[in-house]
């Protein structure tokens, strides 16, 4: 690939991680987060959830097959930053361009040849931090507290990263009024497969200008940031409990569990990958699910809410996913879509589903 200039990554804690700047990278700076995934780099770096996050990749070789647009999970990407042991060209039939190039179309900074297996070890033990991709290290001490500094914007990040005007897909018989705090494609086009029309409004919409949708079912989608931050869009959720068949998904999911009266708190490092087994407590079985969350829902806090654990993750204990008792009410935390990673639990969309058809609100 030639020669590249050195470049680094400067951690809050002081931490240096020495590699090379990909041509045409420029300073950058946000949480630093780790995801284990092998392949999916398209699907990542467009989520909307990794806005303000600089995200490495653990494995090694990224961009091997090149990138397809037609993968791409939002209008464009939202990570603010790559880090990688190898960038790689790709070779695959689908490949419309570089994985290289398209970083550079869209300005994004890239951290090439770092030691990342030392880096993902840091986060794990330490938890995810602040950091700074920069070509110098001249005045390290600034580069610290600018690590250091790192906050989301006012209003938040679900507010950045939510469309602003009402979109639709697909023309079902069964509506759904899909809340976007950051959503991803695949989540509609999931839908849209299953017979619904989608109706997607922006994150801080009323209850009412839900309603006027006369809505079948109401998604809550993935979103990046601190739940606790969306109380506009708790205050929704909580007016709209019992009117509708809710499905929430990763934030969506944390929103539903924060409008049910539980707490959230944040994780030392999250779950980012393709390979996180969950245990749905209704029948034992387990699954591999793709997840790409730094908060959960406090277990403990769900005294009195109404609801039921309906799925635990197998590495941590944490919660992954609630069921209302009495109510057509569900969430979960990882992605039944996937987009990248299993599907094994893409019949969670199926529930969701069936949950519309039985409902008495339904026309």
């Amino acid at each position: 690939m030639g020669s590249l200039d050195k470049g680094y990554l400067v951690l809050e804690d002081g931490h240096v991680f020495e590699g090379s700047l990909m041509e045409g990278s420029k300073s950058s700076r946000g949480e630093v987060v780790f995801n284990t995934s092998a392949f999916g780099y398209e699907q990542i770096l467009s989520d909307p959830s990794y806005a303000g996050q600089m995200v490495v990749m653990t494995y090694p070789l990224i961009g091997n097959y090149g990138v397809s647009y037609r993968l791409l999970e939002a209008d464009q990407p939202w990570v603010q930053g790559l880090i990688v042991r190898g960038l790689n060209p790709g070779e695959h039939y689908e490949k419309e361009e570089e994985l290289k190039e398209f970083l550079q179309k869209y300005a994004m900074s890239c951290l090439t040849e770092v030691d990342t297996r030392a880096l993902t070890r840091l986060i794990r033990k330490e938890g995810t931090m602040g950091g700074v991709i920069s070509p110098t290290l001249d005045n390290l001490e600034a580069l610290i507290r600018e690590a250091r500094a790192i906050a989301s914007p006012p209003g938040g990040l679900v507010r950045q990263v939510s469309h602003k005007e009402v979109r639709r897909w697909g023309a079902g018989d069964k509506r759904i009024v899909l809340l976007d705090y950051g959503t991803k494609k695949s989540i509609i086009s999931s839908m849209v497969a299953r017979g619904c029309q989608v109706i997607s409004v922006p994150a801080d919409s009323s209850a009412q200008a839900v309603m006027q949708y006369q809505p079948h079912g109401l998604v809550l989608s993935n979103g990046p940031g601190d739940p606790a931050e969306c109380d506009y869009a708790i205050q929704t959720v909580q007016e709209l409990i019992g009117k509708i068949p809710m499905l929430g998904i990763c934030l969506g999911h944390q929103i539903l569990a924060l409008a049910l009266g539980a707490t959230t708190r944040k994780m030392v490092f999250g779950h980012r990958g393709s390979n996180h087994p969950v245990k749905d407590m209704r029948n034992g079985r387990v699954y591999i699910t793709a997840q790409n969350h730094g908060y959960v829902v406090d277990e403990a806090s769900m005294a009195g809410m109404g609801a039921d654990i309906l799925f635990k993750n197998l590495n941590d204990g944490s919660l992954e996913g609630i069921i209302h008792r009495e109510l057509p009410v569900m969430s979960v935390q990882f992605h039944p879509e996937a987009s990248p990673g299993p599907t094994d639990t893409c019949y969670i969309i199926d529930d969701f589903i069936k949950q519309i058809k039985e409902n008495r609100h339904c026309a």
